[in-house]
């Protein structure tokens, strides 16, 4: 299996590639502004299991798959682009009506849903695992697949957490900012202005 100084790199190298923000980042940052921080670990939560659907497909080759056909890796990538975008416009239409409980767990929910969308239909991601994980596996020792899933289950609650931090601290600034009417007002469009630039940007960004 993997020895604790191939370990130590590798959490060395992901602490720096997590922490750095990125896309995910922003996206659950928009959604901790739009919707406190409660809707942005929401986000975490989706994007956490999409990472380890990713994980599981890299580990049995499924991954191999995208990266030799440049249709389907085209055709998930504006997948992705156009449902950030349709993310986007709905959260500038969308009404502002008093919540109840139930209410409230439904949209934490769709939260749950919109992020394991976004990161799943990311090829990206995908390709990253692909490259990145095996660098760190010892091949001599066998069960290849076992180590992979390992690093990468690592590296998905590494991530998880500094996702996490990200939505807490912009919920702790959206509670502070709230008390500027005219911030609260324009929260939706700021949000919206990051979904939709995000997929204009996976959609325009080669690999």
């Amino acid at each position: 299996m993997l020895s604790w100084s191939s370990l130590a790199i590798f959490v060395s190298i992901v602490l720096v590639i997590v922490v750095t923000p990125g896309p995910n980042s922003l996206y659950i940052v928009a959604r901790s502004l739009h919707g406190g921080y409660y809707a942005g670990l929401a986000s975490c939560l989706g994007i956490f299991v999409a990472t380890l659907t990713h994980i599981v497909a890299a580990s049995v080759g499924l991954t191999a798959l995208l990266s030799s056909s440049p249709v389907i890796f085209n055709l998930i990538k504006s997948t992705g682009a156009i449902y950030l975008i349709w993310v986007g416009l709905r959260t500038i239409t969308a009404k502002d009506n008093s919540e109840t409980d139930q209410t409230e767990k439904i949209k934490l929910a769709a939260t749950i849903y919109q992020g394991f969308v976004i990161n799943l239909l990311n090829p990206k991601t995908a390709l990253f695992f692909l490259a990145f994980l095996p660098q760190f596996v010892n091949t001599s020792t066998g069960r290849v697949k076992e180590q992979i899933i390992l690093l990468g289950v690592i590296l998905a609650i590494l991530g998880t957490t500094s996702d996490s931090l990200y939505a807490l601290a912009a919920g702790r600034a959206r509670r502070w900012l709230q008390k500027n009417f005219l911030f609260v007002r324009s929260l939706r469009y700021v949000s919206a202005s990051v979904y939709i630039g995000l997929g204009l940007f996976a959609a325009v960004k080669t690999i």
